[in-house]
């Protein structure tokens, strides 16, 4: 049976907020996304966290959101298998896998570490929690679904890409991209149309691939595929791509405005 319809009633959580802007529909297919067969759970402590190669067991969180390494995800946990999970995570490693659901697409298999860097504990046992994403991973096997889901995940990790030389002023475009959409999206709300600050704050490229990709948050399935890339050259071009589409949709917004105005 498929992660997905093993998963399927098994999505209920909290509300997130990940302040972002949004993009409009954008047009990169998610066709190429690979589906695993997952099935078998428990923690394993951080030292085991490293090799792209290892095995481990993960708890897993399915959440109608795409967590990217390096994003903060607040997240606030009452379902009681979730406490239950919450609980049994204070006192290891604070670790656990989000992996993206909806009714459309079903559960992917592919997902990201969630550490908890800070919470608060309510008088009725829920939490309040502040996590940050960390490593990438792929379910290979359902461990156990009861009371909450656990399963065997191998890391993910982007190749060494054969454009190395060329990441780094493919980054920049997308920053300058980034700074367009942001400019323009200010102006048609009619906010200032000031230049952004700098958005890259001297990322290497591939974490600064993990930030473009966590701030299409109107795009979960887009999102899901940059997630899933294994190499930051093709990252970082279909995000170019997307802020391109967004860009053009913008402009052709701005001067329909123009038009109405003058």
């Amino acid at each position: 049976m498929a992660l997905s319809q093993i998963l399927h009633s098994s999505t209920s959580c909290s509300s997130p907020v990940i302040p972002q802007f949004h993009c409009p529909k954008p047009t990169c297919s998610i066709s190429d996304q690979r589906r695993r067969r997952p099935p078998s759970l428990q923690c394993t402590h951080r030292a085991n966290f490293r090799n792209s190669d290892d095995i481990v067991e993960l708890p897993l969180f399915p959440l109608p959101l795409v967590l990217f390494p390096g994003a903060i995800l607040p997240l606030q946990v009452f379902e009681f298998r979730y406490r239950m999970m919450m609980n049994t995570l204070l006192h290891t490693d604070l670790r656990f896998g989000v992996i993206y659901t909806d009714a459309a697409m079903g559960t992917t298999d592919v997902g990201c570490v969630g550490e908890v860097i800070k919470h608060e504990r309510l008088f009725d046992d829920r939490f309040f929690l502040i996590c940050k994403g960390q490593e990438r991973f792929r379910v290979t096997k359902l461990i156990r679904m009861k009371p909450y889901l656990v399963a065997e995940v191998v890391w993910l990790e982007d190749r060494p890409s054969s454009a190395a030389q060329g990441l780094d002023a493919l980054a920049n475009e997308v920053e300058m991209n980034m700074k367009d959409v942001i400019r323009l999206s200010n102006r048609l709300n009619g906010k200032p149309e000031k230049q952004a600050q700098d958005l890259r704050r001297n990322q290497f490229p591939t974490p600064f691939s993990f930030f473009v990709g966590s701030t299409f948050e109107g795009a979960p399935w887009e999102q899901q595929a940059l997630l899933e890339l294994e190499d930051t050259a093709t990252r970082l071009q279909r995000e170019k791509e997307i802020l391109r589409n967004t860009l053009n949709y913008l402009s052709a917004a701005a001067a329909v405005k123009d038009v109405f105005q003058s």
